[in-house]
């Protein structure tokens, strides 16, 4: 071999060295890491342990009320008896319009009398002591109040009905939500003194569903109550006989000014990349019919759980790992929002991100937005996560990274999911059924799981998952 050629192999196989280091976008040693800690979540009920105190303990925690800042303080305690430092907990605070339920009833006054099993929505508007009593006008969907002319419904009450189904994606409520998100603004806009909704669930138990509703500005709130599957099909029947309705309601919500909600936040720091952060997460309030087991204690649990186990191994991340306790979520993401704009100026160091807000059912895929470069990470997360029953990923993703990280990913996070099975979630769903005999503490040690590998990898990998595809 002539000097010259053995030169330039020589130079070639030093050109080739960051050629082979970047062909393991996730080392052996992190793999073999995240592998031990998804077995040591599968023996350990650290998850189960937190859900049954906070359901116990606290209860239903509306958002800006008493019970939500008690929640606050379980969570402050919770983790310090976990093992974090107290010092590493902060707590950023916020502002928010502070409703309350009251009274609530409503009943069929002719043709047949009979009460009948409501809920009101979330800022629903009140009737005053004095129940209202009117005529009921039924509808197959809320496109068909929306077509109404202004005025239509001028001393009647509104009944919306729909035919929302079990998915295991849940991908039907965004459909079948529109209901209760924007009918009572609809149906105030033609005049209708009340409105009564099927409840936007899947079970046929006599219990209605809460969850927020929407106002258009300077809408007057009307009282908006939800249904019970049941008795939302008692109406139908009596208007499929050609009967007239009357119904009377009484509903006194009331609105109690401004008040305060808040993020609790704690941070495993990361070594050489540990400006860049990995975020996960759930929301620590819930509706007050419930106990929030499944929305959303279950999601603080398993992620505070996860987070935990790598605290104990021992084994610092590269990049921070970022656990959250998101406040006032289910009137509007208020909490989220607020830690968007209150971390603005790190939001570029936000790399991924995955929240817990699905309930307790068992992760079965991944959901992923993500430059081609991360596709050997994501892969790597799955050979991992197979034997946990997590199948293929589903590239074409176009959700978000979780209800609370959503405005993160409006301002350029990609969007990750670990993807649970919600086929019986709305079942549960902001009912009085949402407590803790529901939880399956196997699912949840495999949520656990499935939140560690994907923590321990996001965490310890050099792929930049902001960065965009070349053909971006």
């Amino acid at each position: 071999m002539t000097p010259s050629l053995a030169i330039a192999r020589r130079l070639l196989a030093l050109c080739a060295l960051p050629l082979l280091a970047q062909a393991a976008p996730v080392p052996e040693s992190t793999l073999q890491q995240a592998r031990q800690l998804r077995d040591q979540a599968l023996v350990d009920d650290t998850a189960y342990a937190l859900l049954r105190d906070l359901t116990t303990q606290i209860g239903p925690r509306l958002a800006g009320t008493e019970a939500e800042a008690r929640a606050r303080q379980w969570s402050v305690r919770a983790l310090q008896q976990l093992g974090f430092d107290r010092d590493q907990i902060r707590i950023e605070r916020f502002e928010l319009d502070g409703w309350v339920r009251g009274e609530e009833w409503a009943r069929v006054t002719a043709p047949y009398p009979q009460p009948l099993v409501v809920t009101a929505l979330g800022d629903s508007g009140a009737t005053g002591p004095i129940p209202v009593e009117a005529e009921v006008v039924l509808f197959e969907s809320i496109e068909d109040v929306e077509a109404l002319t202004e005025g239509a419904l001028t001393g009647k009450i509104a009944y919306v009905s729909h035919a929302m189904g079990k998915t295991q994606d849940g991908s039907s409520y965004a459909y079948f939500g529109k209901t209760r998100f924007d009918g009572p603004g609809i149906a105030a806009s033609k005049g209708a003194q009340a409105i009564l909704i099927r409840s936007v669930g899947t079970q046929s138990h006599r219990m209605a569903h809460t969850g927020s509703t929407k106002w258009p500005e300077g809408q007057t709130p009307i009282p908006a109550l939800a249904l019970s599957q049941p008795d939302a099909d008692q109406l139908e029947r009596m208007a499929a006989d050609g009967e007239t309705i009357q119904v009377a309601i009484k509903a006194t919500p009331r609105f109690v000014g401004k008040t305060r909600s808040a993020n609790l936040i704690v941070d495993l720091p990361g070594s050489d990349r540990g400006e860049e952060i990995i975020i996960t997460g759930g929301h620590l309030d819930s509706w007050d019919l419930g106990t929030g087991a499944v929305d959303d204690g279950a999601g603080i649990a398993i992620t505070t759980a996860a987070v935990d186990l790598i605290r104990r191994s021992g084994l610092q991340p590269r990049r921070t790992i970022r656990l959250v306790h998101w406040g006032a979520e289910e009137v509007g993401l208020l909490g989220a929002k607020a830690y968007a704009e209150a971390h603005a100026d790190e939001l570029d160091q936000h790399q991924l991100g995955s929240e817990s807000d699905f309930g307790a059912g068992r992760v079965y895929n991944i959901g992923a937005d993500l430059p081609a470069a991360a596709d050997p990470v994501v892969d790597a997360m799955l050979r991992l996560l197979a034997p946990l029953g997590v199948g293929q990923t589903a590239r074409d993703y176009t959700g978000s990274s979780g209800p609370d990280l959503s405005p993160l990913n409006d301002l350029g996070l990609p969007s990750f999911r670990l993807l649970q099975d919600g086929t019986d979630y709305f079942d549960l769903h902001h009912t009085p059924d949402d407590t803790f005999d529901k939880i399956d503490p196997e699912a949840l040690r495999q949520n656990v799981a499935a939140y560690a590998v994907f923590l321990w990898i996001a965490a310890n990998t050099d792929v930049n998952f902001r960065a965009q595809d070349p053909t971006d």
